[in-house]
Order: C-alpha cells, then structure tokens, then sequence
C-alpha cells in the first residue's frame, strides 16, 4: 500500500526454512516498489503477534511472510480494527493466501500490497481462541499432530506422509454436534468447521464455503472402511469427496463439537483448543490485502 509503512513479520523456519531463503528476494521487491517497510524475524507466535500489536498501535500494517499458523494468530489479534494485514506466502501449505488468490511468485505477491485493495473477511473462534481457515479435530488431529511432528518429510508430502500414519492407527470415534439448535450425532472419522475452503496443502475439505459470509461449512465424515477412505482421499484436492455418501455437510453460525474420547482442535496448523469445543465466527472482523 504506498505511501504507508510496513512491518514485515517473518518467520525464518517457515517451510523448513523456505521464508528466510526468500528474504532477499521479498526486499528487492519491496525496494523496487518504494515501500516503506521494516523487517523483523519471529522467534514465536508470542512475539510475532505482540510485534503485530505494536505496528498497528502505531498505523504500520503488519505483513505476515510466514505459514498459515502465524497469519491466523496475527489475523486475529487485528480482528476488529482498522488497520488491514498484509501476506506473503512464505510457508509449506500457504492455504489461505491459495484461497484469497496471493500470487506464490514473491513480485506479484508484492505489486499486491503496492496496489492495497483490501477484503473484509471473517474471523472464526474455538474455545475463544482465533483463526482464519479451518478448525478440525478426530482422524484430523492425529494427522495434523504427526505433520507438526515429521522432520525427514518435505514440502506437501507431509500431509500425505501424516494421513497414511494417522490411518494405520486409527479407529473409530463417535462424535455429537450442536449445530446451531440442530443435534447430530456419528460415528466416524472427523469433524471440520470451516471459514475458508482449503488446508493442508490445498485439500479443498469445504469447498463451498466463503470467507465472507458469515457462516462455517461444517464437514463431518462417518464410518466407512479404511480402503475406501484411503482410495478417496485424492478427491479432496479437488473437492469431490463431497459427492461421497460418508460425507455430510451443514452450514451454521455455531457449533459446538463432543467426542467419546479426547481430540484436540487443530487450526491453521496449530494446537488451538481440546474437545469438547465451541465454534463461531466474528463475521467480517478482519481486513486483509488481497484481489477483492
């Protein structure tokens, strides 16, 4: 956004260390669009959010070149003021700024913020806590708890690597969902309450669902047999599991998420809260730099 000034927050592990690779290169871009920026590497999500509570106290929009989890922190803690937030995609899924149309290419990315055109999107809350994209929990927590986990495994592979050993162990689990004042109950696999479409890595798990609507895609699949799950997991990137009779979705402001055994809430890659859990959206809470 000319004329203004930037804080450009990094996460230099992000994508194993893809964001620091990159950082000469987003400088360049930067220069050569006469922004006006400063630059600082995170060493937490702590002090990335608190840096992102400075700049905006002081009129700089905080740029986030990180994964999708220190953007949904960051988003939050913005939720709710003026001052809009700014990305760079600098992480391994990048699924929010894939779902907001911001360009991967590091100059493209940065002739966006140039131009400033800004969105109001929604701000979704589990348990009170905040993200952007998707919160998820079942055969999702142990496969995001395995992703977090894997240091031998690169790039998007991880989140295949993270199913196929989330499956081998899993079992069944029976689940109750408030979903507004409609109560359902399954057995299955997982639960998803989604605000944008995609996560891990452009897995489109809700792929009606819209930033800006106020509503959450809740997306539930019930027992089935491993091998079908197994064979139909390719659907997802392109959203077609949905058509699949194991997969239900319903559309509500809130829902609120049981289980017969303890799952954690996983959301925008991060540990956010544990079952059972309540989640609603801030409808159109945060301002983001994205195409409109």
């Amino acid at each position: 956004m000319a004329g203004a000034r930037h804080l450009v927050l990094v996460n230099p592990s992000a994508g194993r260390g893809r964001a620091a690779k990159l950082l000469p290169e987003v400088e360049g871009a930067l220069r050569a669009r006469g922004l006006e920026y400063r630059l600082v590497l995170t060493t937490s999500l702590e002090h990335g959010c608190e840096e992102a509570r400075q700049a905006a106290a002081a009129g700089e929009i905080p740029v986030v070149m990180s994964g999708d989890g220190l953007i949904g922190q960051v988003g939050g803690l913005l939720a709710g003021g003026e001052v809009p937030m700014g990305l760079i995609p600098g992480g391994r899924g990048n699924d929010l700024a894939r779902v907001l149309g911001i360009p991967t290419e590091i100059e493209r990315a940065v002739e966006l913020l140039a131009g400033g055109s800004t969105r109001a999107i929604d701000v979704g809350e589990v348990n009170g806590r905040r993200f952007l994209g998707i919160a998820s929990c079942g055969f999702d927590s142990d496969a995001n708890r395995i992703a977090n986990q894997a240091r031998l495994v690169k790039g998007n592979l991880v989140y295949l690597y993270a199913a196929l050993r989330a499956l081998a162990a899993w079992k069944p689990a029976r689940f109750e969902l408030a979903l507004d004042c409609d109560l359902r109950r399954f057995t299955g696999f997982s639960v998803a309450a989604a605000n944008s479409k995609a996560y891990g890595g452009g897995m489109f798990v809700a792929p009606d669902a819209e930033l800006d609507d106020g509503k959450l895609d809740v997306v539930w699949v019930s027992g089935t047999a491993k091998l079908h799950y197994l064979a139909n997991l390719p659907k997802v990137f392109k959203g077609r599991h949905v058509d699949n009779d194991e997969v239900t979705i319903a559309r509500a402001a809130e829902v609120t998420i049981s289980a017969d055994r303890p799952f954690a809430v996983y959301a925008d890659g991060d540990h956010l809260a544990d079952l059972p859990a309540t989640i609603r959206l801030l409808p159109r809470a945060l301002n983001v730099i994205a195409p409109r």
